[in-house]
């Protein structure tokens, strides 16, 4: 039975579960926040708390026990020279928990651990280059500029385009065929002709 253990084994083994907690107390010195379930956020908050107890001493020994947990020595120096230093004035709190909300997917609590006193540190600013200023132009040169005789305009040759025409096609010549020259006379001609053969 679990009576009286605290810890919790996220269901994983010892060596799991140490090699976990290690990885997300390292994360929150290197950048001093990290974001995670609110179960492990609790759980490496006692870590994080005793490893920055025992580097406020500064001494050869508890050097020695911070190396043996977190096995890295640049961290480890960034530990005592700049992080421990800031709470040299506190006793305890060294971290906070700030509640973000569930998780989509599972439906788990997401949180912030992070530290109460954080090194600042200062932005570079961008250099901005400073564009030349236009040279304003003087009176004088105001003057001479009025008193210059206006430039003409250069005459512009004008440039026709010819149309282009397609050839007419040859039209073919139309031979009139052989017409009826129509009697002298017209119709009364005719009808004059007409009764004189009766009356023969």
């Amino acid at each position: 039975m679990r009576h009286r253990k605290l810890n919790k084994k996220f269901d994983r083994n010892k060596p799991e579960r140490d090699s976990m907690m290690n990885n997300l107390v390292r994360g929150l010195f290197i950048s001093q926040s990290i974001t995670t379930t609110t179960a492990k956020a609790k759980e490496a908050r006692r870590f994080a708390e005793k490893i920055i107890t025992v580097a406020k001493k500064d001494d050869l020994n508890s050097r020695r026990k911070v190396f043996s947990v977190l096995r890295d020595e640049t961290l480890v120096g960034k530990l005592f020279k700049e992080i421990a230093p800031l709470f040299k004035d506190r006793k305890g709190g060294y971290t906070r928990i700030i509640h973000l909300g569930k998780r989509k997917g599972d439906n788990a609590g997401l949180s912030i651990l992070e530290l109460t006193e954080k090194k600042v540190v200062a932005a570079k600013a961008k250099s901005k280059k400073e564009k030349p200023a236009e040279s304003k132009p003087s009176a004088p040169e105001k003057e001479a500029a009025k008193g210059a005789a206006p430039h003409a305009p250069e005459k512009t040759k004008e440039v026709t385009h010819e149309k282009h025409i397609p050839p007419k096609k040859e039209e073919k010549e139309i031979h009139p065929g052989p017409t009826h020259k129509a009697p002298a006379g017209g119709f009364v001609g005719t009808l004059r002709k007409f009764f004189r053969g009766r009356t023969k």
